[in-house]
């Protein structure tokens, strides 16, 4: 299986620690979100394992231990926005840290390892169209040594994000004015050498080189790890999206970047009391088995095809 590490959190970013301890004890623990109770073992072993996908807006905790990755594939999915901190309060300071941390990862596990994600994007009075245009060009020029790929997709309101979002300002932004945005960032990433795809977004903007992503992709990770991989494609997902089937190891409510555009995360007090329950050496991300949970082994197998030589 592949696993995803994740869309409900920041791992690299918070819990790095916790990461590897898992990795070296073969396995984690996973709450159910819709079933808290229902706690999942999931094997974290080679032998089934078929690669990691990292989501992060900040991977610098995990930068000098790679090395504990050397038998699986993995790559990293690296959001890096031009907002500032009225939106991504959490977060370092872009130029003098996040660029630099981007281009640390991608000279020790390569270009095609780091996948940037300029997403999502909205207008605001503040954050206009032509300052996506500019400042997408100046990230861009820097990374684009760094990076093959970068992945745009447009606000969607999730629970409780329409709140958090009140005050910035937010512009109306139909999908006329969508594509014609994506348009003009594809230009610029393509005179860069950068391929361009939206995530989960229905809209065709192929006419002007712009394809739909797949985030949690077993196609690279294939070519990662040298070997076919037989990936379905997530039926949880929106119709829109094009990832692979995948396990998600994180928890939601539980990172502190403290985005007001995020759907992973419901109220301050919901992360500082997850935050209080971390123990980086239990097997679960927050808390530990308790009365009442169900611990079942999850079923797993490798989705590798191995391949058949025929001696002639």
């Amino acid at each position: 299986m592949i696993i995803s590490a994740s869309r409900r959190t920041d791992i690299p970013a918070y819990f790095a620690d916790w990461f590897f301890n898992r990795l070296e004890a073969g396995f984690v623990l996973v709450r159910n979100p819709m079933n808290p109770h229902q706690v999942s073992r999931v094997a974290l072993t080679p032998d089934v394992v078929d690669g990691f996908v990292f989501w992060t807006k900040n991977p610098a905790p995990m930068l000098g231990r790679l090395g504990a990755l050397r038998n699986y594939p993995f790559y990293f999915q690296f959001t890096l926005t031009a907002y500032g901190r009225d939106v991504e309060p959490g977060l370092p300071g872009k130029g003098e840290a996040l660029v630099p941390t981007f281009v640390r990862l991608a000279e020790v596990i390569g270009p095609e390892r780091v996948i940037w994600r300029y997403d999502p994007i909205f207008l605001s009075e503040t954050y206009t169209a032509d300052y996506h245009l500019r400042w997408f060009e100046q990230l861009t020029r820097r990374l684009s040594p760094y990076t093959r790929r970068c992945t745009i997709s447009f606000l969607d309101f999730y629970r409780g994000t329409e709140k958090r979002m009140a005050g910035l300002k937010l512009l109306p932004f139909p999908a006329e004015a969508q594509g014609a945005l994506a348009r003009r960032l594809a230009e610029i990433a393509h005179g860069y050498g950068l391929a361009v795809d939206t995530c989960a977004e229905a809209m065709d903007l192929s006419a002007c080189g712009i394809g739909h992503a797949h985030c949690i992709d077993g196609a690279l990770l294939s070519r990662l790890g040298g070997v076919p991989l037989a990936a379905s494609p997530d039926k949880n997902q929106r119709p829109a999206c094009g990832c692979a089937e995948s396990i998600d190891i994180g928890a939601y409510n539980t990172c502190r970047n403290g985005c007001r555009y995020c759907y992973a995360n419901y109220t301050p007090a919901a992360i500082a009391a997850n935050a209080a329950r971390h123990d980086q050496r239990s097997p679960m991300l927050i808390g530990k088995v308790g009365e009442g949970d169900r611990v079942t082994e999850r079923k797993m197998a490798s989705l590798r095809v191995e391949q058949i030589t025929l001696d002639i």
